[in-house]
């Protein structure tokens, strides 16, 4: 028998969704920010995610990827759309729908 216990991070209100873009010179760093990116949000298409965070994961995020990017070579972008909540990103979406992060429970 397992038991599943579910770990709220913070309130729903504290989190934000945030648009992450990268162009990464080397093919190295380009591996480690996709899998850093992986941990933190969706995949949407080649450089680009989208991300729900708490203030403490975006601190958290901004931390390894400025450890990984170099500032004169690469460039990465993150856009904060809003609270996550509340805002109703308006996309035009040509192929695959877009569909912003939902809120998940985190499985222990």
């Amino acid at each position: 028998m397992t038991i599943e216990v579910i770990a709220i991070r913070e309130t729903t209100m504290d989190e934000h969704l945030y648009l992450v873009t990268y162009d990464i010179r080397d093919d190295k760093r380009l591996r480690r920010v996709f899998k850093t990116m992986k941990g933190f949000g969706e995949w949407l298409q080649l450089s680009v995610f989208q991300c729900r965070l708490s203030r403490r994961r975006h601190a958290e995020m901004l931390q390894i990827l400025d450890g990984i990017v170099l500032r004169r070579t690469d460039a990465l972008l993150i856009i904060d759309l809003g609270p996550a909540d509340k805002v109703k990103p308006r996309v035009v979406s040509l192929g695959d729908k877009f569909e912003p992060v939902a809120r998940e429970p985190i499985i222990v």
